[in-house]
């Protein structure tokens, strides 16, 4: 009986040392990645809710605004009809403008943009994939991105008209 209760312990305390080994390796030695102002903007490839593709890399020479989303988020709510506003004023300046949803059902997000009149292209992050190598926190975080792909601001709060007029003038090409 004692050399059982032994056998029990010592896989017990092997599982929670191989537990605790790769919690340190994953915390301290896989590199995470989180984008900074002056960083280059990850490249993704996301599909809008129309099916059209969309490519990061594909709007270089823009400026380029990609906002993170929620249809339960009051502020995201808020400041939606101002970035509509400010992409119909700017996209024949070169603006781009992509909505990345958190992962919520597709029908959720067509009333939405139905309800907003939205224009610009909507993508649905079904695994928060984006979210992640982002490094989005708190909803809504929009990041601003000038024609040769540099982070110039990150916003992680509701925005304003005049914020987004501001931002955009800035990364206009």
């Amino acid at each position: 009986m004692k050399k059982y209760r032994l056998l029990v312990r010592t896989v017990i305390l092997l599982l929670l040392a191989t537990a605790l080994g790769y919690t340190l390796y994953s915390n301290f030695f896989v590199e995470k990645i989180k984008v900074s102002v002056g960083d280059v903007a990850p490249d993704f490839v996301i599909t809008d809710i129309d099916g059209n593709r969309h490519q990061l890399s594909e709007y270089r020479g823009n400026g380029v605004i990609v906002n993170f989303w929620g249809t339960w988020c009051k502020p995201c709510e808020r400041e939606m009809p101002y970035l509509e506003n400010q992409y119909n004023l700017y996209k024949d300046q070169g603006i781009q403008m992509i909505a990345i949803n958190v992962g919520e059902p597709k029908f959720s997000v067509e009333s939405f943009v139905d309800q907003y009149e939205m224009t610009f292209p909507v993508g649905i992050d079904k695994g928060n994939e984006l979210l992640n190598l982002y490094g989005v926190d708190p909803l809504p975080t929009t990041f601003f991105i000038d024609k040769d792909g540099h982070v110039i601001d990150i916003v992680s709060r509701e925005l304003t008209e005049r914020m987004i007029h501001d931002y955009i003038e800035q990364i206009k090409p």
